[in-house]
């Protein structure tokens, strides 16, 4: 939904950062005018999904651009621009699903980063809250999931108290940031669900900055 209204207020640049199997360059209606895609992902999970695709017999569409990045030791600017994104225009970002797996400073530091690039750029993104910040259920959920993620070698490293990354992204320069609640997202995005199926504990959080 943000994506889309950014689209309609004249954005035509979308970074995914940690793209993983995200299907959304394959699948969306916009035109290559309208859009183009820029996919950011670690070289051995991208050459991985790059595969499955050939596999699925699916095609890259030439608006697609795939960026091969590791976000412990590159300069996304400098990939983003050889990738060509036009660094003077507005683009939207998200990061879901990833700043969980990176330390605190380096999610930071990509914050400010699209920021600097350009004060018109927009990020999406989840984050993880602090264990001792969590009730006993969702406490026992982090657990569990904590274990499993490090067994398969990405541990969690990065965890975020709400009024803290606000504060952050304020002093990074972004003026305008939300943060709904589970019952706003809930009520805006899992409505009429034949399945109920809904979002539930407070485990994570979903952030727009710009």
């Amino acid at each position: 939904m943000e994506l889309a209204r950014a689209i309609a207020a004249g954005t035509a640049q979308y970074v995914i950062l940690g793209a993983g199997l995200d299907t959304f360059a394959y699948r969306h209606r916009y035109s290559r005018k309208e859009l183009k895609v820029f996919e950011v992902d670690h070289p051995d999970t991208q050459a991985w999904k790059r595969r499955r695709l050939a596999d699925a017999a699916i095609p890259v569409p030439p608006e697609v651009s795939f960026v091969p990045f590791d976000f412990q030791r590159q300069g996304l600017d400098i990939e983003l621009k050889n990738a060509g994104l036009r660094l003077s225009e507005p683009a939207f970002f998200s990061l879901l699903g990833v700043a969980p797996y990176l330390a605190n400073p380096v999610v930071m530091a990509i914050f400010a980063l699209i920021h600097s690039l350009c004060p018109k750029n927009m990020v999406v993104f989840d984050y993880l809250k602090p264990r001792q910040t969590l009730g006993a259920w969702e406490r026992a959920g982090f657990d569990v999931l904590s274990e499993e993620v490090a067994r398969g070698g990405e541990p969690f490293r990065g965890f975020f108290l709400p009024e803290a990354l606000i504060r952050g992204l304020k002093r990074i320069g972004y003026q305008r940031i939300e943060s709904p609640t589970k019952d706003q997202l809930n009520a805006c995005y899992f409505r009429d669900r034949l399945d109920a199926l809904i979002l539930q504990g407070d485990l994570h959080g979903l952030m727009r900055a710009n």
